[in-house]
């Protein structure tokens, strides 16, 4: 009888923390333009991560997405009221033609240092050019410090797709995925970032039927990234819009 009473206050417990694991809801958005999200933490049982980019009209437009984004980031503790650490960042985004279209939260296994493990902010960007086309996606890495949040990988391109074209045939296009391990080495007590960056290009030439596509991949190319004591800092090319 009391193995089963004990089962049974197990499966009970499971299904409170089922429960408190499944209450992640996204924070409330004011406007059209706006972006919310929110996830689970694997790593900190309990924990969710929160991420809200509020839009705000450059001065003088009324519209249009000329503009910039506020960020707030949150982590909340199930057990706890209001969040147990925030960030705000003024006009961390730019919308000027090439515009915010997604926000998602990134929770890899990011073991920047021991007993530390970071978070991502990965953020995708797209025009509405179709001879133009741009397509990108930024990560920033974030730690938690007490009740704070910091940045220390900022707007690292992770994917970028773009080129021209004359609408028919002819252009040139070309993508680029860049992938982000950790590395047995360290700097200034964090973790070394090896980055894996793999380039295709294509192009096309030639009218209706004889449109012919010429596709070159470049070797992949590792790349590592050290801490300053501050963020970790990027090579020219490897930072986002």
């Amino acid at each position: 009888m009391k193995s089963m009473w004990i089962s049974a206050a197990v499966f009970c417990g499971w299904l409170m923390a089922g429960q408190a694991w499944s209450d992640c809801t996204p924070p409330a958005v004011s406007g059209d333009a706006d972006f919310s999200v929110c996830k689970d933490w694997p790593a900190h049982p309990g924990q969710s991560i929160s991420a809200k980019a509020t839009f705000e009209r450059a001065a003088g437009s009324d519209v249009g997405t000329s503009g910039f984004y506020d960020l707030d980031l949150s982590i909340a503790q199930d057990v706890q009221a209001g969040p147990i650490a925030t960030f705000h960042q003024d006009s961390a985004f730019e919308s000027n033609g090439v515009a915010l279209h997604e926000l998602t939260l990134d929770t890899a296994r990011y073991s920047v240092a021991p007993d530390i493990r970071a978070f991502g902010v990965r953020s995708r960007f797209t025009n509405s050019s179709r001879l133009n086309p741009l397509d990108e996606t930024q990560l920033t890495l974030y730690v938690r410090e007490g009740e704070t949040l910091r940045p220390v990988l900022q707007q690292l391109l992770v994917y970028q797709y773009g080129g021209e074209w004359d609408g028919n045939c002819e252009g040139e296009r070309s993508e680029i995925t860049r992938t982000v391990e950790i590395a047995k080495t360290s700097s200034h007590g964090y973790a070394d970032l090896i980055v894996r960056t793999r380039e295709t290009g294509t192009s096309s030439v030639g009218k209706g039927d004889a449109c012919k596509d010429k596709i070159t991949e470049s070797k992949p190319v590792s790349t590592t990234l050290r801490y300053d004591g501050k963020s970790y800092v990027l090579p020219q090319g490897f930072k986002g819009l």
